[in-house]
């Protein structure tokens, strides 16, 4: 008796010793955890001034190659009347030049006003951007094999909106676009073809936008829908040098999976009739439709892409998504086919940069090719 007590004494006193141990263990690792995502938040803090966040901009997507520059933006609520439950509206800035010499210089205002009665948007882009053409349709080029081109352009979009019933915005808007392709390769399939808009562009054009918008948060929704339909005419008598009309649908919805995992899902689709471009017809690919996809190689008169997104956070400011999706392009409508659609999916890890919920994001994508995209804000 006195020896298996005294075996058992001991195995308690190892037992207690171990665990104190991966207690300290532990409780080492939270510190070291802690300190870093500390030193993470006062980086950002640092960076980020009362009125402006300004940081050095690092993006990388496989048309753009790795893009250095510096990002600035302002989230603010305007002054006057109640704030209380009025959407943050951001400016951000931004300046690029990538390793394919392509310089990029956007700044967009989103500006919501009026109680949330009045939401304002205009976008300016300043690019000379060598890019890269694959054909149009369900068949392109190989991946490597795009036929390189060079266009410097102008963009500007304004649009306004006026709330017409609950979460319901109805308001105009106004596009123009002007290209001039530089170069391009003599003899190629872009200059074979004489597609529309080979030799440049300028587009003028008036729309609608009908909204129906329910969110919880305008960066990070967690529940609601957001519905955007949408109209563009492009005619002569605005300045436009070609004439078609294009019409979106884009339909989003949240769901609370638990109490802090959240899944988004998306369909979006686009239709283009008349004598569209090359550069403005509908197309899939890229950052924020169908990643994993170069952007453009797919591109006709009308496509769709269906898209989900499961977010999960982490620790403090950290998360992860996981994300699949479905697309397709077709020169007519009825011509979509099951055995056409492209797939891909992937992960990626989130940042949360301020308490409004403004996301910095890195993306690892399938599909044509394996891309990395990192940037900022949630794709859907």
């Amino acid at each position: 008796m006195k020896k298996s007590t005294l075996i058992f004494g001991i195995f308690l006193l190892v037992f207690s010793n171990s665990k104190a141990q991966e207690h300290q263990d532990s409780t080492q690792k939270a510190g070291t955890y802690e300190r870093l995502f500390d030193f993470s938040d006062k980086v950002i803090d640092f960076i980020s001034g009362e009125k402006w966040t300004v940081i050095p901009a690092l993006i990388y997507s496989p048309e753009t190659s790795l893009g250095i520059g510096a990002r600035a933006i302002r989230v603010f609520r305007p002054k006057g009347g109640s704030t209380d439950n009025l959407r943050p509206s951001t400016l951000p800035i931004t300046l690029i030049h990538t390793l394919n010499n392509q310089t990029i210089f956007t700044t967009e205002l989103e500006l919501w006003a009026n109680e949330n009665r009045d939401y304002f948007n205009g976008r300016i882009e300043l690019s000379n951007f060598p890019f890269y053409f694959f054909g149009i349709g369900n068949d392109p080029l190989p991946i490597d094999e795009g036929e390189l081109y060079a266009s410097r352009y102008v963009y500007l979009h304004l649009a306004f909106q006026r709330k017409i019933a609950k979460g319901l915005y109805f308001g105009p808007r106004y596009e123009f676009r002007a290209d001039n392709i530089y170069d391009r390769l003599p003899g190629g399939i872009l200059e074979g073809s004489q597609v529309s808009g080979y030799d440049g562009q300028r587009l003028s054009g008036i729309g609608l936008n009908l909204n129906h918008d329910t969110r919880d948060n305008i960066f990070q929704p967690t529940k609601g829908w957001y519905n955007r339909l949408g109209w563009m005419g492009f005619i002569p008598v605005l300045g436009s040098n070609f004439t078609f009309n294009q019409y979106t649908l884009d339909f989003r919805k949240y769901f609370i999976i638990t109490e802090r995992q959240v899944l988004a899902i998306q369909s979006w689709w686009s239709f283009t009739t008349g004598d569209p471009t090359f550069q403005h017809i509908s197309l899939i690919g890229g950052s924020d439709r169908m990643r994993g996809y170069f952007e453009g190689r797919f591109r006709d008169n009308h496509a769709f892409v269906q898209q989900a997104e499961y977010r999960i956070p982490i620790y403090r400011n950290l998360g992860i998504v996981v994300f699949g999706h479905a697309g397709q392009v077709t020169s007519k409508p009825g011509n979509f086919r099951f055995s056409k659609i492209k797939y891909g999916g992937g992960f990626g890890f989130r940042y949360k940069i301020n308490q409004e919920g403004l996301n910095i994001r890195f993306d690892i994508a399938f599909g044509d090719q394996t891309a990395f995209y990192f940037g900022l804000n949630e794709v859907i």
